[in-house]
């Protein structure tokens, strides 16, 4: 595709942005929309996964055929094989007559799974024998019946990972995987991100008449720098929530509302471990307990009593003090934390809300592996030491030190 045709699908669909890595994921679904081949669309909720299904079949030979969007995590276990496959009329109390399934109703188009790694395992048997041979039976019925449906499947969950639990059957994962696409996350997509924001605002401020919003650089460095772990719905959040209560401060000459960076920060969610893209553990949704909890959090204000004396040395002409040397042999800080910039001492207090604001600060280098990152680390893998080492890029050596260091044993 050229850029303008590239331009032309973005403009059909409601897509912003000009991402390299979003450009492929369309280019992929153009090129093999012509295909029966299935299709897995694997992506962070709130990317933005459910425009690829539907530019593939509006651009496939089925696309006069009818098409369904599913969401199999938002379907009852006990419901889920009626809906995708029908069922006879008494097979259950409440079946009051015969009822036709989504592979049924959609014979001749296509069939969009969202979740799919929600799906039951008898249902995911179910779904591999009609994916493999197109026939399926209706709950409560003998009769084998066929269809002609392509079918594409998304997740937010690693199904590898799941594979490796019992939680998802391998022969399906690979039935389903024969291509992939990949939506970035929107912290992998800095340069639409301010994008995002204005068009959101604009749309907000014409449907109900108030002023647009304008953010000053440092405020768009603030939203660039920030993680959204709720991605694209929730920067739509927050752009909308900052339009409806800051558009009223206009400035006389340009009629728009200028938001600043402390401003900004005020409606900018706090970054909490359990907002970070979920992963499939046989202990989902446990917390750390709070006797851990509270060890962190002291650690945290111990390290701030450190950078705290260290400022006041520099501050006194003193020698800085040889105990924060230590983080400057260790690796860049992640991408989604500025590129390698500084991480200042009110960054570090957003795990126990501790807003410091001193600007002087910036100058500390905090790398990737500060106490910071090691904790939510540590708390997202629920103090699975190999996973947090994976997280934030150190061998499983360097953060065992970085414990003993920190006295988090």
């Amino acid at each position: 595709m050229d850029s303008q045709d590239l331009q032309r699908l973005k403009n059909k669909y409601d897509i912003i942005g000009n991402d390299a890595a979003l450009n492929r994921a369309l280019e992929t679904a153009i090129t093999i929309a012509p295909t029966d081949l299935t299709v897995l669309v694997i992506g962070e909720s709130g990317v933005g996964k459910e425009n690829i299904p539907k530019i593939i079949h509006q651009n496939s030979l089925r696309k006069t055929g009818k098409y369904f969007a599913v969401n199999c995590g938002a379907i009852p276990e006990g419901t889920i094989d009626s809906e995708l496959f029908g069922h006879e009329k008494g097979s259950f109390t409440g079946a009051i007559e015969t009822r036709k399934g989504y592979f049924e109703e959609a014979n001749g188009g296509s069939l969009f799974l969202d979740e799919i790694g929600e799906l039951p395992l008898p249902s995911q048997a179910k779904l591999l024998r009609v994916l493999q041979s197109g026939e399926f039976i209706k709950v409560g019925s003998s009769k084998v019946e066929k269809t002609d449906v392509r079918v594409i499947a998304a997740t937010n969950i690693d199904l590898i990972h799941a594979v490796s639990k019992g939680k998802f059957r391998e022969d399906l994962y690979y039935r389903l995987n024969a291509i992939q696409i990949r939506m970035p996350a929107l912290r992998e997509r800095k340069e639409d991100i301010y994008l995002f924001f204005r068009k959101f605002s604009s749309d907000f401020s014409e449907r109900y008449g108030m002023g647009k919003v304008t953010l000053t650089n440092d405020a768009i460095d603030l939203l660039i720098g920030y993680r959204w772990p709720g991605n694209i719905r929730q920067l739509k959040n927050v752009a909308e929530t900052v339009t409806a209560l800051e558009s009223e401060r206009l400035t006389p000459t340009s009629g728009r509302c200028v938001v600043d960076a402390a401003t900004l920060a005020k409606y900018m969610p706090k970054e909490e471990v359990n907002l970070l893209p979920a992963v499939l553990e046989d202990n989902k949704g446990e917390t750390m307990p709070d006797s851990d909890r509270q060890m962190f959090i002291k650690a945290i204000l111990d390290l701030k009593k450190e950078v705290d004396d260290l400022k006041a040395r520099i501050d006194g002409g003193a020698a800085p003090a040889p105990v924060l040397t230590r983080h400057r042999e260790e690796p860049e800080e992640a991408e989604w934390q500025g590129q390698g910039a500084p991480i200042s001492s009110e960054e570090i207090g957003k795990v126990v809300d501790i807003n410091v604001q001193d600007s002087q600060l910036q100058d500390l280098s905090i790398k990737k592996s500060s106490l910071d990152n090691i904790v939510k680390a540590l708390e997202k893998h629920h103090g699975n030491r190999k996973l947090a080492a994976q997280e934030v890029g150190l061998s499983e050596r360097t953060l065992y030190r970085k414990i003993k260091e920190y006295h988090l044993e």
